[in-house]
């Protein structure tokens, strides 16, 4: 990556960027990598990944982040904007974390850590369930905080032998969870139920447009619950909606697929404008859906439409997450009046934070339904790509609606809570932020059957088609899960240095005898580039000088992780501690 020059690059390298909410500052002190660091070779390692857990202790300091490098897994206290001391000075502050010493840390043999999610339904102090795959294939459950290791699950690659490409704990559950693998396949768990000392034998409970869902026969209950069969091509990313009813799935084959989770009804499907799909992401909200790919685009695609309502083109290279930004969101106010008063009338629209949330979306929501004009909710979202550069979007109302008039009121920034109301069975009753509710768009034919507007009859019965498909399945009570707040650490594994042109071209080859790319472009599956908005980054700034591979907002700020492993905080505006550098 050298330039001309010499130190020409380095400079490339930005450490702040300025948004309309303010100056965002990359935190030197707040920088994790593995300890002792030596000459690492990021050619041929699996994608750096990195989990967040808050333990909710009395200390203040329960939040705790796990992120592997190579073959090794790390496990730290997470102490974000605060001051923390360094391995240059480790004694700035009394009780805080050294970040040359983590809680945890092991080193694996024969096979690498390719993705982990921690189970934040059972997280305490004490102990804490973290879920980790593997190249090889396995997943282990471990507990960092008691450094124990409980379960090893696939142990014998009897299951599946390919790599984990994802692994998620089922919302709401303190026991399921899901496995997806570069296969093509997708696997339920569950955490009380053995493995099994023979292959698993399958028998076919649904099958539908490019998927297949079998139920394990076994005379015992034992894993894998169900087994998915998910498009062409290995599975890159799967990610549940925020109220956990819905599952979106990103293939090689560059399928888009959004199924119901409870009664695997396929929901809706996208194709890409060329390559795999490699991450995937829902708004806070669950009214739409971002993907990245080998297109070098993001694709926004409306949940209760079906359909692509935007691209947008910043990035270089592969796209390797995407994710959305609950807590920052622009209003744009009908009435200008209002907007003349003075700075401190907005100081809840100014502020970040979750704790004032619910009192402006109550404010939002008054005032929608006072004024003849609506308010209007923007959304944030980012990604970051193999070309080492992070871009954040605005998703605005006339991409949003682009039949309803635009307000030209001031813009301001405001706090959107991430547990909003989330996308209902129908996708249909979906509502954005604030209670606004925009005429709707008419509904693209963008599946091959009826299956979009079966979606909200399937939903209703998924009791019943669980039941009579699996008793076992049934009695593990998925409509039993607790509501609780979306974790939004979006997993990704592929990228462009794992692939060999062999393999490669076996998968383009099978896309192209399953779906031939020029029967989908200039259909509502895959639109052409001028029937759709084409968005413009609010900004693209090079950050690393590895590919990226982690993009995570948080409240206080934005975590990002590069491929040699160094894992960076990002301090949102006003929230940064002084300090000196």
């Amino acid at each position: 990556m050298a330039t001309e020059g010499g130190g020409k690059e380095m400079n490339e390298i930005k450490t702040q960027f300025t948004t309309r909410e303010g100056l965002y500052k990359l935190l030197p002190h707040s920088e994790y990598s593995r300890p002792n660091r030596v000459p690492f070779n990021s050619q041929g390692s699996n994608p750096v990944r990195v989990s967040f857990v808050n333990l909710n202790d009395q200390s203040g300091n329960g939040d705790r982040l796990c992120f592997n490098v190579g073959r090794e897994l790390y496990f730290y206290i997470y102490k974000g904007v605060r001051k923390v001391p360094t391995r240059a000075s480790p004694g700035l502050a009394s009780g805080a974390a050294d970040l040359s010493k983590p809680i945890d840390k092991r080193i694996y043999k024969g096979t690498q850590p390719t993705c982990h999610d921690f189970n934040h339904l059972t997280a305490t102090a004490e102990s804490v369930s973290l879920l980790v795959g593997f190249s090889a294939g396995q997943v282990q459950l471990i507990d960092p905080i008691k450094k124990e290791t409980s379960k090893l699950f696939n142990e014998e690659r009897l299951i599946d032998k390919s790599r984990v490409t994802c692994v998620k704990w089922v919302p709401g559950s303190e026991s399921l969870f899901l496995v997806a693998h570069s296969s093509g396949n997708m696997y339920l768990y569950n955490v009380e139920h053995a493995c099994g000392t023979t292959a698993p034998h399958y028998q076919l409970l649904k099958q539908g447009e490019s998927f297949a869902v079998h139920t394990c026969k076994s005379k015992s209950t034992r894993n894998p619950l169900l087994k998915w069969t998910v498009g062409e091509g290995a599975l890159n990313e799967f990610a549940f909606s925020p109220d956990g009813k819905f599952l979106a799935c990103v293939s090689q084959d560059g399928f888009l697929r959004v199924f119901n989770f409870d009664s695997v009804e396929l929901h809706g499907t996208m194709k890409s404008y060329f390559g795999g799909l490699l991450c995937v992401c829902w708004s806070p909200d669950g009214k739409y859906v971002v993907t990245g790919g080998e297109d070098d685009l993001v694709t926004v695609w409306s949940f209760g439409d079906c359909r692509v309502i935007a691209r947008g083109h910043g990035h270089k290279s592969w796209v390797s997450v995407v994710a959305f930004d609950p807590y920052t969101t622009s209003v744009d106010e009908s009435d200008p009046m209002e907007l003349s008063g003075s700075d401190e009338d907005f100081q809840d629209l100014l502020h970040f934070g979750r704790d004032r949330a619910n009192s402006t979306q109550s404010r939002l929501s008054k005032r929608n339904s006072t004024e003849s004009r609506p308010v209007s909710v923007t959304y944030r979202f980012g990604s970051v790509g193999q070309d080492t550069q992070l871009c954040l979007w605005d998703l605005t109302e006339d991409i949003l609606f682009p039949h309803q008039p635009l307000s030209r009121a001031r813009t301001h920034t405001n706090v959107m809570n991430a547990t909003s109301p989330p996308a209902g069975s129908t996708g249909n009753s979906v509502t954005t932020p604030g209670n606004s509710v925009p005429p709707s768009l008419p509904r693209s034919n963008s599946l091959p059957h009826s299956a979009v507007s079966s979606t909200g009859s399937k939903g209703s019965i998924a009791d019943g088609a669980i039941a009579s498909g699996v008793s076992k399945f049934a009695t593990l009570s998925l409509h039993d899960r607790k509501d609780r707040h979306h974790e939004k650490d979006h997993k990704r594994n592929h990228s462009m240095g794992h692939i060999s042109s062999k393999s490669s071209d076996k998968l383009n080859l099978v896309t192209k005898t399953k779906t031939d790319p020029a029967k989908t472009l200039g259909t509502p599956l895959c639109p052409r580039m001028e029937d759709v908005p084409l968005l413009e980054p609010l900004i693209c700034k090079k950050i690393a000088h590895e590919r990226l591979t982690v993009l995570i907002f948080l409240e206080d700020c934005i975590v990002t992780a590069c491929q040699e492993g160094f894992i960076c905080t990002w301090g949102r505006p006003g929230k940064v501690v002084s300090f000196n550098p």
